[in-house]
């Protein structure tokens, strides 16, 4: 018998350090552990891949082996990363990079990540990986039931982190509560109308998470919101134990006062059979009860079991308010009736304290939404750890990327996800929309009086129903509204132009286009098979396509292609992607949403319920490029997702509210949304959906010319919102009547008319700057609209301050969201000085001011140190070259910018054809050097100009967008060093 006597030895060496030979195995640049003592929801193997140096990928199953799987939001990467090492000790397998260290400890599977001196970062909590076996219930699945039994199945899992106290979190999407620290918050991550969810993470601490799940997720508390009989004891309003009263009074003064043991009114559903297990997903208003024009009140008393801050829940729709121990703990709120809306609020409540209740709901028509739930509580050093919970996936996945700064960690997500292209120049100007043009005379002469009266504009677009009403998905005008397409392209290409327009995934079964698919099995059923109609016309059956299939993808895309994009010669600039989270249906409860979309190519829609809009992203991207390759794309979406920054992709937040609330809603979820890696984003400037105050208001006006209180209201939002839209990545005015192009709004003698067009005119002055940003975007994996933890993080006071953030280095915006507000709050960061960016007045950081805000205006302030390049006045983003820049110089501390140029809209930045050059400020010296200039492409400028404005403190110097005082500096591409 052969003994290896080199493997004894080895073996007893092994034996003597506590280690065992058995512990991993490595693979390549995959390590796996298999878990010594797993309890009933502990993970049996856990994998960790080495990415690169500051990323590490984790992933736990409790089956015999790994899954098998195609990532949707990963892309391949290009090399294996094999700069690592491998350590043992009794308790740990020490995995190490030159950057960052994980252990992971043999008997739980616990994974704890360090920096390369050994320093925490974060851990996994001690039970922080959970699994459980998860079958997608029948109801979900619905008519088109050919799932496999393999993809009925899979894991609900939970990840737990244990957190600093000082930690802060920032990303998961795009949310409307008004919250930008998610630390100790819950979110529910769903993609809806106005709600974009994203499975990232980003804290403070120098470390984001990406997990790999499509599915229905929960940040914070993992568990479901209740309704308040399963966490409170109620009482109605005199005092009677079991439930709380509902006072119902419609407009006739008719009454009916009923128990209500819960306030559920939240969802509808078609008139169809109910499923299985469908039990209290509807609860029902008193029969009878006509909901137009009605007052409600729920009101009585809870009683909490325990001392605790209680997350609530409000949804509503109308008019709502809630009331306890009679502090307004929500102020009004409204919403359409067909697109409510969330509201979350806390209240501190003590065991045994009774609260006295009131929600005070005006319905908004005869159907409308009402429900407040709250979280089942957990302690405080509970709530406050990273939680993440996802209803369904094949495996628990996820990625550790580490970062010293915000940016870094960014830049990892992208190296994951895919990079950002340069979105076309004519996209950071202004787009003008309108729900809805209705004819291309409509377009035409749109565009022709921004032209006429000097107003800068670049796009404008058609919205929905461009077809005829029984020809949703067919892609085709109408032709008695637009009698010849290409002239209308023509003549808005002729005034400088671009057009936009609105492609859904959604079609008539009338339609060739949906037959064409159908015929593959490319179409969900559920919503022709309970005969659901749209509320078009008589309204008409509809359903959407399956994104998921790569041949559904491709035929959406020729569809699309032979009858707009081909057909009318490449004349369609950019496409609106509407109602792609997807919404089949308005206001039905999560389980019939996921039987209305699905089953999917590629299994259930519970397990891909947050992904469609990426694949469908990918449809028209590659699409695009297949028939014109050096055009570029430009997608916008009403959904959004992990990775889609790389098919050229922006988002905007979807058919928001126009009230005050909603504009200052939007300043987080557009932080928010930026900050979880996805770098275009916007929103309908002024709000979308109107309250009635402000149509009778412009009706009444349109009459006899007065402005009444709630027009002049009307008109100061619009101002303010226009203002606020200046400083974030897309910049588009859209809504429902009254119009928002600015000579609707108001005259052109009136301030908020002037304001608008003010703004409009810098957003222009700004284009060297912001195409710089755009170009930094792409290739530095740079993020344009950015909250101040970003830049100023060691300054816990920025954490949570929601209404300023950094558009690019050199500018503060600090909007106005407040109606009548002349002057508002504001903080400067302590890290640097401040210049206010009017006036060039200089004020010490580390401190909280009263800044001017007359209605023509919002603070703006620069940082110490900033290089600003101003171009020329423009009508359109390339109207002509910046040939003099005027570059403002912001002293007080050393400068860099680079200036990014390229052809603007197509793909040769690919090739290598585009041109930087750089600006350094010495503040010592008082000197700025102008590099050479690096690269070239063609049309580029050999030779320009740049006018110098230095601003200091002690030489304060106003804003002049047209001809400041500077010193001028002739530049022909070769380095310049000028002293000031």
């Amino acid at each position: 018998m052969y003994i290896n006597k080199k493997l004894i030895t080895a073996l007893l060496l092994l034996s003597s350090l506590g280690l065992s030979a058995d512990s991993f195995t490595q693979n390549g640049n995959f390590i796996t552990i298999e878990v010594q003592n797993p309890g009933a929801t502990a993970p049996r193997w856990v994998r960790l891949q080495v990415v690169g140096k500051k990323i590490i990928r984790v992933e736990a199953t409790r089956e015999a082996s790994f899954p098998v799987k195609e990532s949707l939001i990963i892309v391949p990467q290009q090399q294996p990363y094999f700069k690592y090492s491998v350590q043992e000790d009794n308790s740990d397998v020490s995995v190490n990079t030159t950057a960052v260290i994980a252990r992971v400890n043999k008997q739980t599977g616990r994974v704890r990540f360090y920096d390369e001196n050994g320093k925490s970062i974060v851990a996994e909590d001690e039970n922080g990986k959970q699994l459980w076996p998860y079958t997608v219930p029948e109801r979900e699945i619905g008519v088109d039931s050919h799932l496999s039994e393999a993809q009925k199945h899979g894991w609900t899992w939970r990840l737990l982190f244990d957190n600093g106290s000082d930690e802060a979190f920032y990303g998961l999407g795009q949310h409307q509560a008004n919250e930008l620290n998610m630390k100790g918050k819950n979110e529910e991550l769903y993609q809806y109308n106005t709600k974009v969810s994203v499975p990232f993470v980003l804290s403070n601490r120098g470390y984001g998470i990406l997990w790999d799940s499509y599915s229905y997720c929960r940040f914070g508390n993992p568990n479901a919101n209740q309704p308040l009989n399963r966490v409170f004891k109620l009482y109605d309003k005199d005092g009677k134990p079991g439930s709380l009263t509902g006072t119902y009074t419609d407009k006739d003064g008719k009454q009916i006062v009923r128990p209500e043991d819960s306030i559920n009114y939240e969802v509808s559903l078609p008139a169809i059979p109910l499923r299985k297990n469908s039990d209290g997903d509807v609860c029902h208003l008193p029969q009878g009860f006509k909901l137009k024009g009605a007052h409600v009140t729920y009101e009585g008393y809870i009683e909490a079991s325990a001392d605790n801050d209680y997350h609530f829940n409000l949804y509503y729709a109308g008019y709502t308010k809630v009331f306890i121990d009679g502090k307004e703990v929500v102020p009004e709120h409204w919403r359409q009736a067909w697109n409510p809306n969330a509201c979350k609020f806390e209240v501190n409540l003590k065991a045994g304290q009774k609260a006295k209740l009131l929600i005070d709901w005006l319905p908004d028509g005869d159907v409308s939404y009402c429900g407040l739930r709250v979280a089942t509580p957990e302690s405080d050093s509970e709530q406050q750890k990273m939680s993440i919970w996802s209803e369904m996936a094949k495996d628990l996945d996820y990625y550790f990327i580490a970062g010293k700064d915000a940016d870094e960690i960014i830049h990892g997500y992208r190296t994951l996800t895919g990079k950002a292209q340069v979105f076309p120049k004519w996209a950071l100007g202004f787009w003008q929309s309108r729900e809805r043009y209705r004819t291309s005379k409509d377009v035409e002469e749109t565009l022709s009086e921004f032209r006429k009266r000097q107003i800068p504009i670049d796009n404008i677009v058609q919205d929905w129903n461009y077809w005829a009403d029984d020809q949703w998905g067919s892609h085709q005008f109408e032709q008695s509204r637009y009698p010849n397409p290409q002239a209308m392209l023509d003549s808005v290409h002729a005034m400088h132009g671009r057009f936009m327009i609105s492609v859904w995934p959604k079609f008539y079964p009338n339609t060739k286009n949906y037959q064409e698919l159908d015929a593959h099995g490319w179409m969900y059923h559920q919503s022709i098979a309970d005969s659901i109609r749209d509320w078009v016309g008589p309204g008409y059956m509809n359903s959407f396509y399956d994104a998921y299939s790569a041949g559904a993808r491709k035929l959406f895309w020729h569809q699309m292609d032979e009858n707009l994009y081909s057909k009318y010669k490449f004349g369609i600039d950019a496409w609106w992607m509407d109602a792609s989270e997807p919404n089949v249906r308005d206001c039905t409860p999560m389980w019939y949403r996921k039987a209305l979309s699905g089953p999917t190519a590629l299994g259930s829609s519970t397990e891909y319920f947050n992904a469609y809009s990426i694949v469908n992203a990918d449809a028209i991207y590659n699409g695009q490029r297949s028939v014109n390759p050096n055009q570029r794309v430009f997608l916008l979406t009403r959904s959004g997702f992990a990775g889609e920054q790389r098919y050229s992709t922006a988002t905007w937040s979807g058919d928001i509210g126009t009230r005050w609330e909603d504009m200052r809603a939007q300043m987080t979820a557009g932080m928010n949304y930026c900050i979880a890696g996805l770098p275009f984003w916007g929103m309908d400037q002024g709000g979308f959906s109107v309250e009635d105050r402000y149509v009778k208001a412009q009706q009444e006006y349109d009459r006899t010319g007065v402005e009444n209180a709630d027009l002049k209201e009307w008109r100061e939002l619009q101002a303010r919102w226009n203002e606020f839209g200046c400083f974030i990545p897309l910049y588009r005015a859209h809504g429902q009547w009254p119009l928002r192009e600015v000579w609707n709004i108001a005259p052109e003698n009136h301030p908020a008319y002037k304001a608008i067009v003010w703004y409009d005119n810098l957003r222009y002055h700004l284009m060297p700057y912001l195409y710089s940003l755009d170009g930094a975007v792409h290739f530095k994996d740079y993020t344009m609209m950015r909250a101040l933890v970003m830049d100023f993080n060691g300054d816990d006071k920025v954490y949570d301050i929601k209404d300023q953030w950094m558009f690019g280095p050199a500018l503060m915006a600090c909007p106005v969201g407040e109606y009548q507000a002349r002057s508002r709050q504001v903080y400067l960061p302590k890290q640097k000085g401040w210049y206010d960016f009017y006036t060039g007045q200089h004020y010490a950081g580390g401190q909280t001011i009263t800044a001017d805000a007359p209605l023509e205006k919002i603070p703006v302030f620069v940082p110490e140190g900033s290089i600003l390049p101003l171009g020329p006045q423009l009508q359109w983003s390339d109207e002509k070259p910046a040939e003099l820049i005027n570059l403002y110089v912001y002293a007080g501390r050393d400068g860099q910018f680079t200036l990014y140029e390229d052809e603007g809209t197509n793909y040769n930045y690919e090739k290598g054809k585009y041109a930087t050059i750089d600006f350094q400020w010495n503040d010592r010296t008082r000197q700025l050097t102008i590099s050479d200039c690096k690269g070239s492409f063609d049309g580029m400028l050999q030779k320009r100009r740049f006018n110098i404005v230095v601003v200091s403190a002690d030489a304060p110097k106003a804003l002049d967008l047209n001809t400041p005082k500077g010193k001028l500096v002739k530049y022909s591409g070769k380095k310049v060093t000028v002293k000031l």
